[in-house]
């Protein structure tokens, strides 16, 4: 049978590779990858269409091609690669929103893929040692980007429950760190000096990029398993760990004062850091990820502290590579 995919997001590094990996597959027909602006990299074999998903020729894209599947990746993270904190909610929110409506209108999608966030947890002092797939977070703890993960998974379930003939799957990702890609996180521990909320040390996961790949291509086989699943590489790194192995100098700072002096901070000091980072950097995050190995049947091959020395703490042999890291941002 005849396989078309559509790709969201694929002018931003994680679409472009996901594009990539999806060339491989010899039991996909065509790949439409879409965006608004042209990609500056390759796509493999996908056909690149610009399209604005907010815009309703996304229904008439996925009707005429007879789209079976669809892989959502076009949630922005931070407000400064959508231009502002109102643009990017709009692109999160109602993009989604128009590309479900999309999707609940075409006859021949089967499949829907969501790329989420572990995000949508929080991060606060009352947090479990891990975040089930059940969990639930405080509207408190989630902001931002959270806050847009939080509602695009509410109108993707809405959209389960009214096409139940088309399987849906939402994958809440650990940060995703690898090549070439640049981050909120990774604008944080490039800095000379790293500020820690005084008296806390946030404890984190990591997702090397060619994981959050696998997972991706694994959901979105036709056969493969419907529902929720946390995605995130083996172990935990705390703060202070994570700047030892960067070779990082830390300075306690008030969570007050981060909170504060974010705005200025963000714009003399580092470009990705977010007031609403303050939380995650003093409680940090971790995910359950039984389900993913369970029922998924999927397997990291990179430990969260692997993903993350290879970035910070390359060996000689990679050290060259490094250069390649910080391209484009998510």
């Amino acid at each position: 049978m005849a396989r078309t995919l559509l790709v969201t997001g694929v002018a931003r590094v994680v679409g472009g590779a996901m594009c990539r990996r999806l060339s491989l597959d010899p039991d996909i027909d065509r790949i439409l990858a879409v965006d608004t602006v042209a990609p500056p990299h390759d796509l493999g074999r996908a056909q690149f269409v610009r399209a604005d998903i907010r815009n309703p020729v996304i229904s008439r894209i996925i009707d005429q091609e007879e789209v079976d599947t669809v892989l959502h990746l076009g949630v922005i993270t931070t407000s400064r690669l959508a231009g502002n904190r109102s643009r990017q909610k709009d692109i999160n929110v109602v993009g989604t929103m128009q590309l479900l409506a999309a999707c609940q209108n075409a006859a021949s999608v089967r499949r829907l893929v969501v790329k989420s966030s572990g995000a949508v947890y929080g991060a606060s002092k009352r947090d479990p040692a891990r975040f089930t797939e059940q969990s639930t977070a405080s509207p408190a703890s989630t902001r931002g980007f959270a806050r847009d993960s939080v509602e695009v998974e509410g109108y993707v379930r809405g959209f389960a429950r009214r096409r139940p003939g088309v399987s849906v799957v939402i994958l809440r990702m650990a940060n995703v760190m690898g090549p070439g890609l640049h981050t909120a996180l990774t604008d944080y521990f490039d800095t000379p000096v790293l500020p820690v909320p005084f008296g806390y040390d946030g404890r984190f996961q990591l997702l090397h990029l060619d994981d959050a790949l696998e997972a991706m291509r694994l959901a979105a086989r036709l056969d493969a398993p419907t529902g929720t699943f946390n995605v995130a590489g083996d172990g935990i790194l705390t703060l202070r760990q994570a700047a030892r192995i960067a070779h990082r100098p830390v300075i306690p700072a008030l969570r007050e004062t981060l909170g504060l002096l974010g705005p200025l901070i963000q714009r003399t000091w580092m470009p990705g850091f977010d007031a609403n980072e303050t939380d995650f950097l003093s409680y940090g995050r971790a995910l359950d990820t039984t389900k993913m190995r369970e029922v998924l049947g999927f397997e990291p091959r990179y430990t969260t502290r692997a993903t993350f020395e290879q970035r910070y703490a390359p060996v000689p042999a990679l050290a060259g590579a490094t250069a390649n890291w910080t391209v484009s941002h998510e």
